[in-house]
């Protein structure tokens, strides 16, 4: 068995497994890619508006909470292995429910639950990944989670350049298209297949599931159960239905606790992973649309892909950052965060493909390093928790994506773009609005351009066979584009703030460092 010092793992087969989990994320990647590029296409098919292009892209995400959250609670007494072989079949489930899209009535519900499904799939896969690397490399989880996360990057890429090929060059289709998740799929089936399992240092030592809980507590547990009784509260159609689920669900960690409060400190990164959820993942799932707007389609691929190409190197980079040049998982945090936010301002006023290489890259070195050093610091202050704390902070980080990032610049872009079409045009404006109106939580309702009028403006302004109303269309889109991605840019810059908080915190408490089981114990 190797040494927890050095390079390798606490298991003879860690190296198998951390590589069996990064396939595993990239296949997420991969499918998350190819969806994100296929929007215009279902717009165009279906009428979809980018509110609910936003809902479906959103299901994406909450799937992925339902699957982290469950598999992290119950993985440590079912077994790894078991889970993926559920998320393997959640993934061929994905791809037969989502095919089932034939026409405008029936469309929406089988591509937003086909995406549910997809994402439970990740979700339950990350539940074994995160907590799995975070184990068998006690001494360098910062470094290895961020070795794991660049897989999804990367599966980015690979999923972007295969919509390039398949759907550009080759022609097929959405389906065609998106299909190609399921190589890498088989990939990580075939390499998880066999391997022994470690369990966590808690689970190792017979931590109860109420002790591993004890950390999350009720104020951790009000943040997960909030967002969850959003989401049911719209499945169900019935907001007060889902707050009272979620109330029940904080009853129950009560209890299984013995009511504890919870770690503040737990609380706080749990607050701040839902913002890194929004803007993170909610601006990827919009990234390729907006940029393709903004330019063009094959331009906005190739800045998607850009950034993703960013993520994925710098992410082998974070054992470098740590001890070359000093910085703790915090100082981290905070400079990736200003720099995502000065990002995102200068991607809302880019006017040339040169000045969007700058910004997207500045926005992209400040948003590599969000999700796992996250992770990694969950994993070094509260050893405690075993793959509970982990995956919880996962899922409200997928379900924020899913409820507020994804629908909420949907939700952004339909408002920005149609009050510019009305201000300039408000004839224009009456003649292309959509049917019904879109609505994002408590805020006021709005009618936004009809996703068919708009994608039929677009692809004439690309012919250059647009009227003047169409170049109109088109023109108030990108402004609507533009407008999103400024308010976007204060999400970060709300995490910034945070995170210069938690800085002052460690540094009160005698700096950051990770704390081993015992003395998680005593805290």
């Amino acid at each position: 068995m190797n040494s927890p010092n050095n390079n390798q793992g606490i298991v003879t087969n860690a190296n198998r497994l951390l590589w069996a989990g990064f396939m595993a994320i990239l296949a997420a990647g991969v499918g998350f890619a190819l969806r994100g590029g296929i929007f215009g296409l279902w717009a165009k098919e279906y009428g979809f508006t980018a509110t609910q292009l936003g809902a479906i892209g959103g299901a994406g995400f909450t799937g992925f909470c339902f699957g982290i959250i469950i598999g992290g609670v119950i993985v440590d007494k079912l077994g790894y292995g078991k889970l993926v072989a559920l998320a393997l079949l959640g993934h061929i489930l994905s791809a037969v429910v989502t095919f089932g899209a034939s026409t405008p009535e029936n469309a929406y519900n089988f591509l937003y639950w086909g995406m549910f499904i997809f994402a439970y799939a990740n979700g339950t896969l990350e539940a074994v990944a995160n907590p799995l690397v975070a184990t068998v490399f006690p001494q360098k989880r910062m470094h290895y989670l961020n070795i794991l996360h660049a897989s999804w990057p990367l599966g980015m890429v690979v999923g972007a350049l295969a919509s390039y090929i398949l759907g550009t060059k080759l022609g097929l289709g959405w389906k065609g298209q998106l299909s190609f998740y399921l190589v890498p799929t088989a990939i990580y089936a075939v390499m998880f297949m066999g391997q022994h399992f470690p369990k966590s240092e808690a689970a190792a030592q017979g931590a109860s599931l109420g002790e591993m809980f004890k950390d999350v507590g009720i104020l951790g547990s009000l943040v997960a159960c909030y967002l969850v009784s959003v989401f049911l509260g719209g499945v169900l159609k019935n907001p007060n239905l889902g707050l009272a689920i979620g109330g029940a669900l904080v009853v129950a960690v009560g209890i299984i606790t013995r009511f504890s409060f919870g770690s503040i400190l737990l609380f706080v990164l749990f607050i701040t992973h839902a913002l890194v959820g929004a803007v993170e993942l909610g601006t990827d799932g919009w990234i390729e649309s907006i940029t393709g707007n903004l330019f063009t389609a094959e331009q906005g691929k190739l800045l998607f892909i850009w950034t993703s190409a960013i993520m994925f190197g710098l992410r082998f980079c974070a054992h470098f950052i740590e001890t070359r040049l000093g910085f703790t998982p915090i100082s981290l945090l905070l400079t990736s965060a200003v720099l995502a936010s000065v990002g995102l301002t200068l991607a809302s006023g880019m006017e040339s493909f040169n000045i969007a290489l700058i910004a997207l890259g500045i926005y992209a070195l400040g948003k590599t390093f969000f999700w796992p050093t996250m992770l990694a610091v969950v994993g070094d202050r509260f050893p405690r928790s075993g793959a509970v704390a982990m995956s919880i902070m996962g899922g409200i980080g997928m379900l924020s994506a899913g409820l507020l990032g994804g629908p909420g610049l949907g939700y952004s872009k339909d408002r920005f773009a149609s009050e510019a079409l009305k201000t300039e045009n408000a004839a224009l404006y009456e003649q292309s609005k959509a049917e019904k109106p879109s609505a994002f939580l408590f805020l006021s309702e709005v009618t936004a351009i009809d996703g068919k009028k708009l994608e039929e403006a677009k692809t004439a302004v690309k012919e250059d066979k647009a009227t003047e109303d169409q170049k109109v269309i088109v023109k108030a889109n990108q402004a609507g584009d533009r407008a999103t991605l400024k308010a976007d840019s204060f999400i970060p810059m709300s995490m910034a703030a945070i995170y210069l908080l938690l800085m002052f915190y460690f540094k009160a408490v005698g700096g950051y460092r990770p704390l081993s089981l015992a003395e998680a114990h005593k805290s």
